[in-house]
């Protein structure tokens, strides 16, 4: 009886990781796109863009001036500088950048990521 309670309990994870897997990538995607159309114009990978020219000065390479290669971002640091602005970054209204969009940017910058040496 036991076994069938565990064997249950595994299938009902197993069952309903599936959906939120796909809604976890939904939201990844939906957040590439908002952070292609309002953040890559700055942050786009490349000293050409201003954002990632002063984040490379700023860490002198110790972390990925690249917002999109980063893994150290918090949410809430994500959340207050895309509202708030930070030096010459400018805010970004509810208008411009939805609550649901913000979301959505959270989620594709704190995505899991595969690490470098077994991502072939």
């Amino acid at each position: 009886m036991r076994a069938t309670a565990i064997v249950l309990a595994v299938a009902a994870v197993l069952l309903t990781a599936g959906p939120v897997r796909a809604q976890d990538a939904a939201a990844v995607e939906q957040g590439r796109q908002v952070f292609e159309y309002w953040c890559a114009t700055c942050h786009g990978p490349g000293p050409i863009y201003p954002g990632t020219a002063a984040l490379q000065a700023k860490y002198k390479g110790a972390i990925p001036p690249v917002l999109a290669d980063r893994t150290d971002l918090t949410e809430a640091a994500i959340r207050t500088v895309v509202r708030r602005g930070l030096s010459i970054m400018p805010i970004f209204r509810k208008t411009e950048v939805s609550d649901a969009d913000l979301d959505a940017l959270v989620a594709y910058l704190r995505r899991p990521r595969v690490p470098a040496a077994t991502a072939r």
